[in-house]
């Protein structure tokens, strides 16, 4: 009964991806249902298509943009997908898009068709630095403007490039390079059974 009730949950959205992928047959590359999911992978040029369609189809009406994210694959010779996530009340579904780019080449902006995507894009400009073509204002938006690199690619040092501090003497902020200093670090690379325990000195001394 499991079995069955599952692939009767999923069958809806096998036939919305089938039903997309006939009518965008040259635009989207691919739609399949994963975890109960619809995940429809489209041409990074024609994303803004795409997601039009999506938004204005009768049998899709996915009017709300949740959310845009981005993912890091640096063995790929496209190594980002930008992810973005839909919702249709008027369906009560939920669906998937995604494209790949490369660290040079933009991908659209679909802040024409969603508006809210205007922040989401600035936040994947941000974290993994995939810019969007014609976005009306892309700019840093949860690092500040100092910040140098893109902080969730996987390729990113986790101690950062720069580092900021208050300099009492300038009397304003400044940034600096990062320098990892080992002078205040002590390894003794020893168990807690075998080495000494702080305050067993204290023990000693009773004797």
């Amino acid at each position: 009964m499991t079995a069955i009730r599952r692939v009767t949950m999923t069958q809806p959205l096998q036939d919305l991806g089938e039903y997309i992928s006939s009518a965008l047959s040259q635009d989207v590359l691919a739609a399949e249902v994963l975890k109960g999911e619809l995940i429809i992978t489209a041409r990074t040029a024609a994303i803004q298509k795409v997601m039009t369609f999506l938004r204005d189809d009768a049998n899709c009406l996915f009017k709300q943009c949740m959310d845009v994210c981005g993912v890091d694959y640096p063995g790929r010779e496209q190594r980002f997908e930008v992810v973005y996530n839909l919702l249709s009340l008027k369906h009560n579904q939920r669906i998937r898009v995604k494209v790949s780019t490369d660290e040079d080449t933009p991908v659209p902006t679909v802040t024409g068709v969603y508006s809210s995507a205007g922040w989401f894009e600035r936040e994947v400009w941000d974290m993994f630095g995939v810019a969007f073509a014609d976005h009306p204002d892309l700019r840093r938006i949860l690092t500040d403007y100092g910040f140098e690199g893109h902080p969730l690619r996987k390729d990113f040092p986790l101690t950062g490039y720069v580092e900021l501090r208050y300099d009492d003497e300038q009397k304003r902020v400044v940034y600096e390079p990062v320098k990892l200093t080992a002078d205040f670090r002590s390894f003794d690379f020893l168990s807690p059974w075998e080495g000494m325990l702080p305050g067993d000195e204290k023990a000693e001394g009773k004797d």
